[in-house]
């Protein structure tokens, strides 16, 4: 489909909705690139006494929270309801009971309003997020998607078309940090804590295993990485004998960076990208961030990571991804469901 034109020089703005987890979140998005405000309404204090998201008070929370944070979204872009465009959702994958309340939210506004309604993958959005970021950066190029439920590699090779070369096995990156940091006894949410504790470790004091797979696999897998620092700390215990909580994050930490930099700069060189995109909410952690960065530099591959505001779930990603798809393709219609599962 040949992708639509601006309206006479107008540009497009689109409310867009994200619910997909435990932050509830509206932005104001105009061509795929300018945001005009992003708010996210975070529900971390509520899910710390249980040390990790429920589900359904994620969703009590989001259907409490979204119109309200709606109409601060449009307040801070200082904009209508008349002026909205379309209206773009994350209706895949996540909790399906949260992505139910944004998607339900958002049919009934593009039917109100008789604006069009656009879908958008969740993973699509956190690699969209670097658009915003650099509003240079153009497809194709390699792409290294991490969060709590996610360890992905893909080629993007357009702005909708993606093709998905590696994923997780068991526990994506992000799980694996939760679950390492949750035995450390370092608390909710544990990606951040664990990152910061590692700061204060030897990476070489401890080594954890890597795991690369079958030859030439770009797929990942954590668990073992995890068990490993599990049975370490257990023998500790058992054996009465002292060990220092900095080495073991900082040496698990780095086990699971060198993978993801590893496979990442092989899917780049053997693809011939000279680009490459980190997303997700792992995409905040220092060691990954650094890491990478040396690695791009020392292969002549230019690096884009998003701003740690846009790492996190918000709907200004969702905004940038909802753009492109609206461009390129036919709106939904009031069918439009919400999935827990889907492919990129």
């Amino acid at each position: 489909m040949t992708m639509k034109e601006p309206k006479n020089g107008k540009e497009y703005i689109c409310l867009a909705i994200e619910s997909s987890c435990d932050e509830t979140s509206a932005a104001v998005v105009v061509n795929g690139r300018k945001v005009l405000s992003n708010v996210i309404s975070s529900q971390i204090d509520i899910h710390k006494a249980y040390g990790g998201v429920v589900p359904e008070i994620a969703s009590r929370h989001h259907l409490n929270n979204i119109n309200p944070v709606i109409d601060s979204a449009l307040e801070d872009a200082g904009i209508g309801f008349a002026d909205v465009d379309f209206i773009g959702v994350t209706n895949r994958p996540g909790l399906i009971g949260a992505l139910l309340i944004g998607t339900a939210t958002a049919k009934a506004m593009a039917y109100a309003l008789d604006v069009p309604l656009i879908g958008v993958h969740h993973i699509r959005g956190h690699i969209c997020a670097n658009y915003i970021a650099d509003t240079e950066l153009e497809p194709p190029f390699a792409a290294l998607i991490v969060s709590g439920g996610h360890s992905t590699l893909a080629d993007v090779k357009g702005y909708t078309d993606y093709e998905i070369v590696g994923q997780t096995r068991d526990d994506a990156a992000g799980e694996a940090f939760d679950k390492v940091a949750r035995v450390l006894g370092l608390g909710y949410p544990g990606g951040p804590l664990l990152d910061r504790l590692a700061k204060e470790g030897n990476p070489e004091a401890i080594a954890f295993k890597r795991v690369y797979l079958e030859k030439d696999s770009y797929d990942f897998s954590f668990s073992g990485t995890k068990t490993g620092v599990l049975n370490y700390l257990n023998g500790k215990k058992q054996r009465k004998e002292e060990f220092v909580p900095a080495d073991v994050a900082a040496g698990f930490q780095a086990a699971v960076v060198e993978v993801l930099v590893n496979k990442s700069i092989r899917l780049a060189k053997e693809r011939g990208r000279d680009k490459l995109v980190l997303a997700g909410g792992v995409a905040a952690n220092s060691c990954l961030r650094e890491a990478l960065g040396k690695a791009c530099a020392e292969n002549g591959i230019k690096l884009y990571m998003p701003p740690l505001i846009l790492c996190t779930d918000n709907a200004a990603m969702i905004g940038a991804a909802a753009y492109y798809e609206f461009i390129s393709r036919e709106a939904e219609d009031m069918t439009m469901d919400a999935y827990a599962s889907a492919a990129l």
